[in-house]
């Protein structure tokens, strides 16, 4: 008795009782091989295509890791031993090729059992500066090119808490790096600190403070100190040779970036009050512009705490935002403003207007342009010639403005205005080159710009480039791709005079592989790379992108895989895995970007594993929400919801592969939001799998995904699309997995344990899973092939083996 009191005390508090007490268990051995595969390196390319910095990695942390000592605060995750992201990703060897097509080749004196990050270019690109965690700290090291070697330049007393701690100064002979600072105080241990008093937040009558639902933040005092502390830093000039000179005195540094031509810095700061309802990006900030020797130019721009944004997607703070440095000239800084006040419901003719100004950097600045939509930023040719860009989402438009940037009395001209949600008619991006200062500006020849494009359409995919005279805007095609058994993307133009590009080809069971291109020779490709396939268990696994239509004839489609042990005229289970996407428009819900070409790579979060276990799976099933006009998406959404996945079924069912008896539904995030709701409203599913989602649209009630109204303006839009508030409904089994330690804005992991309680409770047959130290993506080897085995056994108990009627 006293032990059943005891479940049900815990139960109504929101706390798990505990049912089972397992070990990590490892999935089969199907699925083990592929998920054990090594991966093939991430690569660094110098813009000549010539030199190839090769990356190697782990597939997974490891339980351990992610065990480190973390501190949470204000949007950060820290690890405070080595002053670095307590979730950092980390290269573990590094090789190099100094020709195309060369074999890879060892660097000497890399540390062993290396914990590598953060590598970049110097200006010259003849070094590599990157960093190492070791116990105590992060060290600076730097790779030389020519020599093919490595070398330690600093103490392990960088501070990367607030990410890259460090950049190159224009000689490429020193680097300017942030340190720990001699002036931080001990941190508090918040566990065990007593307290000196309560924790109170303060809403003054008529200001409005309308946020996401943020994780991590700081919660009292302790917290505040401990953030002060962990951001605090000194810049030293380091040159490469080891010499260390103080640059600048301890300040809570965020972001530093060099003028193009390297003589001034500009460096944005922290600054107090700090907030307990946003992420320290919203904190205080101050910019501040240096020289290359240190000494105070301007302060530019000080910003106040930004808690109180106008409502919706498109609001923004006033005063100044988004300064930055002109690629295209020595040092200028440019910004934008905003016409609307920030406020996205005020009705204006433009809604930013962007400025610039030289050194010293004082004045209200020159105008530029004024932009129809909300600005986002700009491609610098020369001084007549730049490229601007704006976007507005509640219609998803973009607009694409050709300017001159030392004549604002010439009217801008709309070169493109489009929705960026239709792929096929997308334009491509403007090609760059590297100018004499190391920066990317427009590839310009005469009045003559390239566009690069990913070239879908309903026939597939064929990236091409194209010549648009930017006074006629006539175009002429350069080159497209023709493949239609591979699928070719453009990497970037290597040298347009001589007509090279850097291409990524890749099939179905070809890993993709870089190449040299010349558009102007007939079939000249020479390699980069030659990754080879890890996955051979799956690479002749029939593989194609089925297209169909649901009841009110939109087009939808899906990536279609027949099982390994596929036999003719038999039927077997399916897997269906998918993500909801938000339209305006149903022209654009209806564009296919799948390829049945592209590689087929299994990763964690993957359900191709289950070709290998006797499954159909149906992949990247298409899930579009439309609400065109004055209607929302959202206004239908479960009814457009279960139409798709209807029309999903009866494509795969009209083929004649599977038992539709035995279907499953999963997804992550948002996508295991909508498989809690497909099951909770149809009966078209065996079971379903729910990862790293939220189920209780009330606990996120200043909007969610694309829903841009709160909950007391629609109350009724929150009540329907929450799985939790019609648990009552829910009798198809249903797998929760979520990370302990989820940081994503909406999912917390309270959203799974109160899910969990409801289902339980009302005598669903539900299953949840708590990842020990997992975020919202999971990254531990253990997690990760515990999390494959959970997903095999329900789907062997719940679908394959599932008695039909």
């Amino acid at each position: 008795m006293k032990n059943l009191l005891l479940v049900i005390a815990l139960f109504w508090g929101g706390i798990l009782f505990a049912q089972e007490n397992l070990t990590y268990q490892k999935p089969s051995n199907e699925i083990l091989e592929l998920a054990e595969a090594p991966l093939a390196p991430s690569i660094r390319i110098d813009k000549k295509g010539e030199t190839i910095v090769y990356l190697y990695r782990s597939n997974y942390k490891t339980i351990e890791e992610l065990s480190e000592t973390e501190m949470r605060l204000g949007g950060l995750r820290i690890n405070p031993v080595t002053n670095i992201g307590s979730r950092q990703s980390y290269y573990t060897n590094v090789k190099i090729s100094l020709k195309r097509n060369e074999r890879e080749q060892e660097i000497s004196g890399l540390p062993l059992n290396g914990r590598f990050a953060y590598f970049t270019w110097s200006p010259d690109q003849q070094k590599m500066a990157f960093t190492n965690t070791v116990s105590n700290g992060v060290e600076l090291w730097v790779l030389d090119i020519k020599t093919k070697s490595a070398k330690k330049i600093s103490k392990a007393n960088l501070n990367a808490n607030i990410g890259k701690p460090f950049s190159w100064f224009k000689n490429s002979e020193s680097l300017l790096v942030k340190t720990i600072s001699k002036n931080k105080k001990p941190l508090i241990d918040t566990k065990t600190a007593t307290p000196t008093g309560p924790t109170i937040s303060i809403s003054e009558l008529g200001k409005k403070a309308q946020n996401r639902t943020y994780q991590d933040l700081l919660k009292n005092k302790n917290d505040e100190h401990n953030f002060e502390q962990l951001t605090l830093s000194e810049l030293y000039k380091i040159s490469l040779n080891g010499n260390t000179k103080l640059w600048k005195e301890s300040d809570m540094f965020r972001n530093i970036s060099f003028s193009p031509d390297g003589t001034y810095v500009m460096a944005t700061t922290i600054n107090k009050p700090f907030s307990y309802i946003v992420t320290y990006s919203r904190f205080p900030s101050k910019t501040t512009i240096y020289n290359s020797q240190g000494k105070l130019i301007n302060t530019f721009l000080e910003v106040p705490l930004i808690e109180d944004l106008p409502k919706g997607f498109m609001s923004t703070r006033k005063g100044k935002r988004n300064v930055s440095w002109r690629d295209d000239k020595p040092s200028t800084l440019f910004w934008c403003e905003a016409l609307d006040e920030g406020d996205p419901a005020k009705e204006v003719d433009f809604r930013d207007e962007v400025f610039e100004v030289d050194a010293p950097f004082k004045g209200k600045g020159t105008s530029l342009l004024k932009t129809i939509g909300r600005f986002y930023t700009i491609e610098w040719g020369n001084n007549e010639t730049a490229i601007a860009h704006d976007y507005w989402w509640n219609t998803r438009n973009t607009k694409t403005y050709l300017f001159n940037p030392s004549k604002n009395t010439v009217k801008p001209k709309i070169i493109s205005d489009r929705n960026y949600q239709d792929k096929y008619n997308d334009p491509g991006n403007f090609v760059s080159k590297r100018n004499e200062y190391g920066k990317y500006v427009l590839d310009l020849v005469g009045d003559n710009a390239f566009l690069m494009g990913d070239g879908f359409s309903k026939e597939g995919k064929f990236p091409f480039i194209d010549k648009v005279n930017l006074k006629s805007s006539k175009k002429v095609r350069l080159y497209q791709s023709s493949l239609t058994d591979k699928i070719e993307d453009i990497s970037y133009a290597v040298d347009m005079k001589k007509g090279e590009i850097l291409v990524r080809i890749e099939s179905k069971n070809e890993y993709p592989n870089y190449y040299i291109r010349n558009i102007k020779k007939k079939n000249n490709l020479t390699p980069v790379t030659q990754f080879k396939n890890p996955f051979k268990s799956i690479q002749n696994v029939h593989k194609e992108v089925i297209k169909y239509k649901r009841e009110d004839g939109l087009e939808l489609s899906g990536t279609l895989y027949l099982p390994t042990n596929f036999k003719e005229g038999q039927k077997y289970p399916m897997v269906m895995w998918a993500y909801p996407e938000e339209f305006k428009d149903k022209s654009s819900a209806g564009q296919s970007t799948s390829n049945s070409n592209e590689f087929t790579y299994p990763w964690y979060g993957s359900p191709i594993y289950w070709v290998t276990r006797g499954y159909v799976v149906l992949d990247d099933a298409s899930f579009p929400i439309v609400g065109e006009g004055d209607e929302e998406p959202n206004d239908t959404f479960i009814k457009q919801l279960v139409s798709n996945a209807k029309a999903a079924i009866d494509a795969v069912d009209n083929l004649g592969y599977i038992d539709r008896e035995k279907v499953a539904v999963g997804g992550h995030s948002y996508g295991a939001f909508m498989t809690a709701n497909l099951l909770s409203h149809s009966n078209l599913f065996a079971a379903g799998i729910a990862r790293s989602g939220a189920y209780n649209r009330t606990l996120t009630p200043f909007g969610f995904q694309s829903e841009e109204r709160n909950y007391w303006e629609a109350p009724e839009i929150y009540y329907n699309m929450s799985p939790f508030m019609h648990a009552d409904k829910m009798k198809t089994p249903l797998l929760l997995v979520h990370g302990e330690a989820d940081n994503n804005s909406g999912t917390y992991p309270l959203q799974s344990e109160r899910y969990f309680n409801a289902l339980k409770g009302l005598g669903a047959p539900v299953r949840l899973v708590m990842l020990p130290k997992e975020s919202h993506g999971y990254r531990a080897k253990e997690s990760v092939l515990h999390m494959l085995w959970e997903q095999d056994t329900w789907l062997e108990k719940h679908v394959k083996n599932k008695k039909s009627k």
